[in-house]
Parts: structure tokens; sequence; C-alpha cells
């Protein structure tokens, strides 16, 4: 019988109470844990210290063979790689009962791990345990339980003598099985995310699927599992801090989730209607996404769309050279430095256009950059460099076994990343050879762009003015090219096929990307259709754009504002043109995430300043960092978030990390003209916490403006603040709804959740009728309501929302346009007369069809 002491003053409760299924499961071995009340480990018994690794969360100490017992501090506080702790011995060090082991920072680890409970527990086979302290009070030496060894082979003594070291036993194997629910499955976009959180582990985790095993730091190797919606994943880990790796990656699926959740809903922006002229025939018309060749008049070519559209221009080709390389090289050292130097240039300089487009542009070189680091393409470089080739033959080597990889899987969407890789391959080539892309290939006027395949870089290098259209041989509707072509408004058909070979240079075209037909050889009557055709689309886009920089007004004169989510400079540029009156929430929050030091002053200055010259003079409101929960940062202790909708985020950690807060005021105090900044602060749930920001904002204003006002807004996200909103209106200029997470506080649904997604609906009738009890507020408070959810872009919704009270709708700026041409045609008096019906229905769906009938029998056409 051997005595184990409490190794900290604390709560001695059972290992049940542990938030972790490894050590509650006792998947490691039986024992107790403390909540513990100081930040000192004393050692349980005598013996010696087997290991404690550099992160200093855990320590094993063997008190005779087969007689190991594993102290944890906290749950998943190995990834603070050692912040906070402080060794006080070393492996082999012999202690006895009472030395002290670890120091550490109760108040840090608190914040930043999932859970402060410590696990002590006997990691040997063979034992039993007698005598347990009961759950309450414990001091540092107690006895906290007693250890019998089994008796086995009618002998007394331990079970095991296995030898193997503690740490690499005590966390044997962990795995999860997860079913992905993600649409595309494991494409670019997750797997990257994925990808950065396994970097981010001080272990290796492995990810199985359909008898394949990837580095989860790999993207290529990820895409290459060909993991699609509905496959199983297994998730594996070993060693110390194995279940915490694994929950990390799991938490990394439910984020790629939430923003497929995300991009989903932004997709679904209305777009003005193009009318159903066509100058081509075609027995049926088809769906814009067809797949299958129509029926078509001889001399026409099908493709599938890949972004809709309507154009005429002249045949452009456009040729890929192969770059040349060397295939020897000049030794390792020299061609594994002359790889690492262009990988470097390359990564910098995709990092500096990275904000020079989009959203689209951003994803796509986040993608690429995830390449450049990607594990398993720089091992495999580094293995052909090893064999004597040059850095690019092994770097094309390594993209090309990737890229074969990928081509040989039976996903059209991850087959088209390839492309990506291809890109990815061709900048560090031509770095090698000190030359860079873009290639500034001369177009010419209306150009419509013909190749086999196109790359992302390839894309952006040309000047959107001068093309028309693109048509590709080869291509897939998903390709990262075709989401940028999109987004540029630039007709695209791919999958066209040998066929486009044989179309001249210089020919004339008709372009039908809505129709999947390409016209190569258009007669004198079809161009000048097709003339006519365009002339009437540029028109009314015209029409509606110089419709959409006017003010916007109810068909009875009511004023309602139309401001744009911004998240960057090109979306404020998108917006102007779009109509925007303004920014209704700028995201500030681009500035602060995925980097390893907070933003400076000056840094946001340039951010902030750049979006207010762009929006000219127009109101920007800008919304402090909503950070932490499912934002977490590098550089900041956050507390791991078990759900991190209820944790600390928002104005909850602006007001745990003042000086954070101080920085980004002081930087949005500055921004010229002044007056154009507007603050919102997010995630309020009371009054305190506005006061709380005005308080410092006043100490800031007598520092840089003294005696001149700030506006000050409050985001209703919580049914908290809605049914508080008359309250919160006492401290406010103005409140703007987030409907969004409104939505899922109300309904107790995750946004992100898969199955839950179709019934996430914010016009259900219990969120509508917070939106009206907050609209009602501020309109006796005579203060500005506004929504900047997605909501706000919701045909459906937008009636009801003026009906409420609600005057400023914040959308993304596609939707702008056709938002305003409906506000134009309806009356105040028959919104406020629909909206009070929908307060009054049980559920989403009767609002919607209510919705339906009204306006389907005429009342008003939306």
């Amino acid at each position: 019988m051997r005595k184990i002491m409490a190794p900290c003053d604390g709560w001695c409760t059972s290992l049940d109470e542990v938030p972790d299924e490894v050590f509650a499961g006792r998947m490691l071995g039986d024992g107790l844990a403390i909540d513990p009340t100081t930040g000192i480990i004393f050692a349980p018994c005598d013996g010696e210290v087997l290991t404690l690794p550099d992160s200093g969360h855990a320590v094993t100490i063997r008190g005779a063979p087969g007689f190991d017992v594993l102290i944890h501090i906290g749950i998943d506080t190995v990834q603070l790689a050692g912040k906070g702790f402080e060794a006080r011995v070393k492996p082999g060090s012999r202690v006895r009962i009472g030395d002290e082991l670890i120091r550490f920072d109760l108040d840090l680890v608190a914040r930043a791990a999932k859970s402060l409970m410590i696990p002590i527990v006997m990691i040997s086979d063979g034992i039993v345990l007698e005598h347990r302290r009961s759950p309450g009070l414990i001091a540092a030496g107690e006895l906290l339980f007693e250890v019998l060894f089994e008796v086995q082979n009618g002998a007394a003594g331990p079970a095991s003598s296995d030898p193997t070291p503690a740490i690499e036993r005590d966390a044997a194997r962990i795995e999860r099985r997860a079913n992905i629910t993600l649409k595309q499955g494991l494409h670019a976009r997750p797997a990257a995310l994925l990808a950065r959180r396994a970097k981010a582990l001080d272990m290796p985790v492995m990810l199985i699927a359909h008898g394949r095993e990837s580095d989860a730091r790999s993207v290529v190797g990820i895409m290459a599992l060909g993991v699609r919606c509905g496959d199983e994943l297994l998730i594996r880990a070993q060693g110390a801090g194995a279940a915490e790796a694994v929950a990390a990656l799991m938490e990394g699926l439910e984020e790629a989730l939430r923003m497929e959740r995300a991009h989903g809903a932004a997709a679904e922006s209305p777009v003005p209607p193009v009318p159903p002229v066509s100058p081509v025939p075609l027995e049926p018309a088809q769906p814009a996404m067809r797949t299958s060749a129509p029926q078509l008049r001889p001399g026409l070519m099908s493709g599938v769309c890949a972004a809709s559209g309507f154009a005429v221009g002249r045949a452009t080709r456009i040729e890929r050279r192969e770059i040349e390389v060397e295939e020897h090289g000049l030794g390792e050292l020299h061609e594994t430095g002359e790889l690492a130097r262009a990988r470097s240039n390359v990564k910098r300089r995709l990092e500096r256009v990275r904000d020079t487009g989009g959203a689209e542009r951003r994803e796509i070189i986040d993608a690429h950059l995830e390449f450049l680091d990607d594990p398993t393409l720089n091992g495999d470089a580094d293995a052909l460099i090893g064999a004597g080739k040059s850095a690019g033959s092994a770097w094309r080597g390594a993209t090309r076994r990737a890229i074969d990889a990928l081509q040989a899987l039976d996903d059209a969407r991850l087959r088209e990343r390839a492309d990506d890789l291809k890109d990815v391959e061709g900048h560090v080539l031509l770095a090698l050879t000190g030359e860079a892309r873009p290639m500034h290939l001369p177009l010419p006027a209306r150009a419509v762009l013909l190749a086999d395949d196109l790359l992302p870089s390839e894309l952006t290098a040309l000047d959107r003015q001068r093309l028309a259209a693109i048509v590709l041989g080869g291509g897939g509707a998903t390709s990262h090219v075709a989401i940028l072509a999109a987004a540029m408004g630039l007709p695209m058909l791919v999958g066209v096929g040998t066929a486009l070979a044989t179309v001249s240079d210089g020919q004339q075209l008709i372009v039908d990307a809505d129709h999947g037909v390409l016209d190569p050889a258009p007669s004198v009557d079809a161009l000048i259709q097709a003339e006519a055709r365009v002339e009437v689309l540029r028109a009314q886009a015209l029409g509606q754009r110089l419709a959409a920089a006017q003010e916007c007004h109810s068909l009875d004169g009511t004023r309602v504002e139309v401001f744009a989510n911004l998240g960057s400079v090109a979306d404020a540029i998108a917006a102007v043109d779009q109509g925007a009156e303004g920014c209704g929430l700028l995201r500030t929050e681009f500035l602060f995430i995925d980097r390893d030091t907070a933003p400076t002053e000056s840094e946001q200055l340039a951010a902030y300043q750049s979006i207010a010259n762009a929006l000219a003079g127009r109101p920007l409101i800008l919304r402090m960092m909503d950070v932490g929960g499912d934002k977490p940062l590098k550089y900041m202790p956050l507390p791991h978030e078990p759900n991190p909708a209820l944790g600390l985020r928002g104005v909850r950690t602006a007001m745990a990390y003042p000086q954070l807060m101080r920085t980004q005021l002081r930087a949005a105090l500055r921004v010229q003209p002044y007056g154009i900044v507007r603050l919102l602060i997010p995630m309020v749930t009371d009054r305190s916490e506005i006061l709380a920001v005005r308080a410092l904002v006043a100490l800031l204003m007598r520092e840089i403006r003294p005696q001149q006002p700030l506006q000050i807004g409050a985001m209703i996200e919580t049914p908290a603040a809605a049914l508080t909103a008359a309250s919160l209106m006492h401290e406010v200029d103005f409140v703007s709804i987030g409907s969004n997470d409104l939505t899922q506080y109300t309904l107790a649904m995750d946004r992100g959740h898969a199955q839950l997604a179709r019934r996430t609906d914010a016009l259900h009738p219990a969120v509508l009728q917070l939106i009206g009890a907050a609209a009602m507020a501020g309109e006796a408070a005579g203060k500005l309501v506004a929504v900047c959810g997605g909501v706000a872009a919701d045909r459906s919704a937008v009636p009801i929302l003026l009906g409420l009270g609600v005057r400023e709708l914040s959308v993304v700026p596609a939707a702008i346009p056709a938002l305003k041409r409906q506000i134009g045609a309806l009356r105040i008096e028959e919104c406020r007369a629909l909206a009070a019906r929908c307060l009054s229905l049980g559920s989403a769906a009767d609002v919607r069809s209510l919705v339906e009938q009204t306006y389907a029998h005429g009342e008003e056409s939306t």
C-alpha cells in the first residue's frame, strides 16, 4: 500500500467532473481531481521525475517500477506552450513528498484553459485505489488516496513493469470519428483551416479516410483523402496532449461548418434579374449550372456555366509557357537554401497583394499561402533535393505528385484544386529564376479569353476593363478561377472541350454563359441581336447603379438608409459603386486574427483611413473587435470555449483586455474627416458595458479630440439586449440588430449546425418580436434602429423589418441595387399591417407563406 498526497490546495472531486473524455473515462487510469486555489504543485509521493514536457503543464512521478502518477494541470493547457508555467525540477530529479514541482500563473491559465481542473491519475496497470478523499476542500500534503497493487499469480506486486516512459504511455492513442457534413467535403478552405490548427499543436495529428492517411498539417494531404459530405473521418493523435490535439481538430471541423454557412448566406444575396432575351436559339432553355449538353443548332459549342452573364467580343488566346528548370542540383545545402528563399519571396508578395481585392481573392491567396508551408509538399521537395535534384526540379516533382493525387480523385471540386497547386508551383519556379507573376498579357478591347485552363494569378493579372468573357476547354464550375470571375462580373464558360482549339484568334464570338453556349462563328444577324442585348443589359445595369446612387425612399416617401457590410478597402469600393450610402458594419477583426502580434495603432489607423477614403465622406460604422469564442487570437491567452457562442467574445473580450480596446479606439478617433466614424459595440447585454466603453472613449477624446462628440451604438444580438432596449437607448445614439446571432440565441440553435440550418430562420415570430421590441424602443427614444445581419438582404424579410420600424438596412454590396428597388415599391403602412400579422404566427414557415401570399396577390410588388 502506497500513499498519494494532494499536490496542491483546492477542491477535491471525482474524475467524472473533469471536462475531458480521456480523464473522465479513465482511459489513462484511475484517480481524483482537484480544482486548485493556489498555483504551486508539490510532489505527491517520493520518487523520480519521469517526464516533464517543455510546456510544463504536466509531470509524471515514478515511485517504484510500475508505480507512476501523472499530474496534469488544467485541460487543453498544452496549447499554452509553456506560457504561465515554471518547472522547479527536471526529468530525472529525485523528489520527496512536498517538494515543489511546478509553479503556474493561476489567473492566466484559468483564462486560457478549457478547465483549470487538475487530474491526479495512476497510469500504471494492475492497481486498485482505496481510502479516496471525499469531495470537498483539501490542502496540499493531505492524503488523496492509497494505492494497492493487485495480486497476480499468487504474488503481490505491480502488475506491470513496462519501462516505457509514462508520458509516452499516459496519453496512448486517442481517436475520434467525425461524420463530415460539409456540403463540399474537405476542400481547400476547410483543409487550410484544419492545417492551421494542426500547425499550432506541438504534436502530429493524423487524419484517416478511405484507407488513406494524411498529416493534419498538410493541406495537400487532407484534400488528397477525397473526403466528401457524409464520409467518416478518423482523427488520431498519440502522446501527451493527444486528447487536446484531437479536440482542436474537431473544433476546426465545427469552425469550417460555420464558415460554410456564412458563405452560403452571402451567396444567397439577391441580385438584379436579367431579362430572358437570347439571340442564340436553344431547345429548350437550360438552367445555368447545366452539366449535360443542350440541344444546339449546328455550329454552336456547349459548356458549363461557371459565372453567369452574356457577352460579345473577340477571341484572344492565352498560352502558358512551361518554365524550364535544371534537373540536377549544386548540392543539398545550396538547393535547400534556394528553395527556401524562393518560397519566402513568393510568400511576402502574396501577403502584400492579399488585401488588394475582395473577400474571394483573400481566401484564395490564403489557400496558396498554406500550400507554400505544406509539410507534405516541402518534405517531398527536400527528399528530392537530397537525391540530387535542383530546387526547381524538386519543387516541380513534389507539386506534380500532389497534383496527380488530387486529379485521381472522383470528386470534381477537389480535382479543381489542382489548379491552385499549379499556380503555386509556377510562382515558386519563377521566383527561382528571378521572375514573378503576373504576366501583364496585352489584351484587345472586349477580349473573350480562350484557354485550356486558367490559373487564379493569371486572371487577376489581366485588365478587367478589357475582358468581356472567359471560355475554357477544361476547368470546373467550382474552381477558384470561377469564383474570381463571378466576383469580377465576368461571364465564364468551362468544359467546352477540344473543339475550342478550332476557334481562330480575333474571331467575333457570342458567349451566353447563362445557357452554357458559345457561338464561335455568329452570323451578321446574330451579332446584331447580341450587340443589342449587350446594350440592353448595359443600360439596365447603368440604370440600376444610377438609381442605387440616389437616396432610398419607400413608395410613400419614408426615408430608409441602405448601407453596406464591409471587411476591406475593396469591399468599400464595390459598395460605393453599387450605391451604398455608407458602411453599416465594418468587421474590424480582419486586423486582429491570423497573426502573431496585435495590430498597432498606426496599422489600424491606416486600414480604417483607407476604407474611409474609399467611402468618400459617407458614414463609417466601425464595430469594435468581435474576437474571442470561435475567433481565437494567438497573442492573447483567451480561454478555450466549450461553447464559443456563450463565452468571452465581443465587448466582453474588449473589457477583459482594455489595452487592445484602447489602441483600437485611439485609431478610430484619429480617422479623417472627424465625425465620419461611428462606433458600434458588439455583444452588449446590459448598460454597464456601454458605460464602460463610453468612459474610455471620453478619456481618449480629451487626449485626441476635446469637446467633439462621437456617435456610439450598441449591437442588439442577444435577447437580453432586445428586451432591455428601452434602457439601453439612454446610453447610445443608435442601435444595430445583428440578426444572425440574435436568431441563434433566441432559438437555441447554432447557426453553424448543418442539420439545423433550415430551421435557424430569422423570420421566426420570436425573433421578429425581439426585433420589434428594439425598434419600438428606438422609435420612442427618437433614435435610429438598423439591421446589419443576413436577414436585411432577405426579400421576404424587408417589408416586415420596415413595418416593425427599422429604418436602416446594411447588406453585402452586391445586394444594394435590388434592395433599394424593392424598398422603393413598398408602402410603410402596408408593411406595418403585414408585420403585425406576422408577429402572431407560429413559425418562420408561416411567416414566409404569408409574405408570399401577400405580394403574390398583387398588393404590392417586391
